[in-house]
């Protein structure tokens, strides 16, 4: 997809995709590898919100017919139901079982290593479709968390989100997700990558501080008499927290 940004609608399709009983955005795409190339116009509220009735493609594990025309005509304007609200209505058992079975990650990993990140994921994950979102991460002197070790450099951000193909199989039961999670990360640290920070991370403080470069983030505690508060590694690892 290619898009610009116009004032002219004449002859073409307005395509209001923030109404309610419309289709999800990804499904509504999948159509065109029927019908073929065309141009349609979305106004510019809808499209920065395009997938958030959705929540991308994983609303369709939480309403499996939430993208039926009838449930969108009559119940769509639900779609989506706040998070919070998802969390209060989910059991323990039920919110285990989705981290066993789910795999809910952005991996910022260096252009040059997209074919291998996208066959890694492939072979381990299997999950489709994926988000890929080109961003550029300049290589500063003061070096943050995350910065290139060489020049100013095109990175993308692979998001995988939904659930392994192999533990829908059997329900997560016998699946090892631990090792999945602890072999991606090692494959994102092994190219330069970085890992979002919403996630859940499996890494040992060890392996997040090579990820992540910590140099002027401990200079910058220890200045200001830091030192006693959590690191960022504590707030962010539930192994960590427990």
């Amino acid at each position: 997809m290619t898009g610009l940004l116009t004032d002219k609608v004449e002859g073409h399709k307005i395509l209001n995709l923030g109404r309610w009983y419309g289709p999800w955005f990804y499904k509504h795409v999948k159509t065109f590898f029927a019908k073929g190339i065309s141009t349609e116009l979305i106004p510019l509220r809808d499209y920065y919100h395009r997938h958030t009735r959705s929540l991308f493609w994983a609303m369709e594990d939480i309403i499996p017919f939430g993208n039926h025309p009838i449930f969108r005509f009559l119940l769509g304007w639900l779609v989506p139901p706040k998070i919070t609200f998802l969390k209060l209505v989910t059991s323990q058992r039920l919110h285990e079982l989705q981290i066993r079975t789910h795999v809910f990650e952005d991996f910022l990993v260096p252009f040059k290593e997209l074919n291998n990140t996208l066959d890694i994921q492939h072979d381990l994950v299997g999950f489709y479709p994926l988000w890929l979102c080109p961003c550029k991460i300049f290589n500063t002197p003061k070096r943050g968390l995350v910065n290139p070790t060489t020049d100013d450099e095109l990175y993308v951000d692979v998001g995988i989100y939904g659930m392994v193909p192999e533990a829908r199989k059997n329900k997560g039961k016998n699946f090892d997700y631990l090792t999945l999670h602890s072999k991606l990360e090692k494959f994102i640290r092994d190219i330069g990558g970085f890992q979002a920070l919403y996630a859940q991370t499996y890494q040992s403080r060890e392996e997040f501080e090579k990820m992540f470069d910590h140099g002027l983030y401990y200079k910058t505690r220890e200045k200001y008499g830091c030192e006693s508060l959590p690191i960022v590694y504590d707030k962010i690892s539930k192994g960590a927290r427990q």
